[in-house]
């Protein structure tokens, strides 16, 4: 591993440079040399979060304003924890801002979550048949947002892995509809590749506002995008043909 400047002007700016091990793939060795040289990953891990995925919804969250004292957040496959973070230190579940509502924050994933002061994180597949019930009983009532920053895994076939994550969003989309209060908000990751249309207009009918944003935390390269659904009308509009 060497580090090389990339300046050109004199500047003590490195970038670091991975050479590929014997045994190793180049698209991991990729992979590392991208971690490595990633500002928002140096900044996750000085900043204690635990996947630089935070600064995605904390960007967003400074633009729409969604998660605010006393609201009660569900996080779909909310491993390793990163937005249950930013969620706890926005909605203020342990009361620590005096004078504020207090929210609540609850996380489910196919996996163990490590423990998180603030939140709650079960083992669950939120596809499954009375996942939403179950989910409200947790909460005690309905939720205020729905976050979801799933991403099936990669097939390699751009188009199948495409498909696989707005098949994804789409069910994540109709459980907010079953768990979400009225006014409430839901937020997901989207792939743009064509298939996204059909998910826009059913949350066009079924949310006062939807808008389609690239947080600066996004990687450039990556065809990542987020939709910002606000505003929702309660019960549930009929699926687009």
């Amino acid at each position: 591993m060497k580090t090389t400047n990339t300046s050109g002007r004199g500047s003590r700016e490195l970038k670091v440079k991975v050479k590929t091990a014997r045994g190793r793939k180049l698209s991991s060795t990729r992979w590392l040399e991208r971690q490595l040289n990633d500002p928002y990953v140096a900044a996750a891990r000085r900043d204690g979060y635990r996947g630089r995925a935070a600064y995605k919804l904390l960007e967003l969250d400074d633009k729409y304003r969604f998660l605010v004292p006393g609201a009660r957040v569900v996080d779909l496959g909310c491993a390793p924890g990163g937005w249950l973070q930013v969620a706890v230190a926005r909605v203020n579940p342990l009361g620590e801002k005096k004078g504020k509502r207090t929210g609540l924050v609850l996380g489910v994933d196919l996996q163990e979550v490590e423990p998180l002061p603030g939140a709650t994180a079960h083992v669950l597949d939120f596809l499954d048949e009375g996942a939403d019930d179950q989910v409200k009983e947790w909460l005690g009532g309905k939720a205020d947002v729905v976050l979801s920053d799933m991403a099936a895994a990669s097939s390699g076939h751009k188009q199948t892995d495409h498909m696989r994550i707005m098949a994804l969003c789409d069910a994540a989309a109709h459980f907010a509809f079953d768990v979400l209060e009225e006014g409430g908000t839901f937020v997901a990751k989207v792939l743009a590749g064509g298939a996204e249309g059909d998910l826009q207009r059913l949350l066009k009918q079924n949310f006062k506002k939807v808008a389609n944003v690239k947080p600066p935390a996004s990687r450039s390269d990556s065809s990542e995008k987020y939709v910002v659904a606000q505003g929702f009308r309660g019960g549930r509009e009929s699926d687009p043909e």
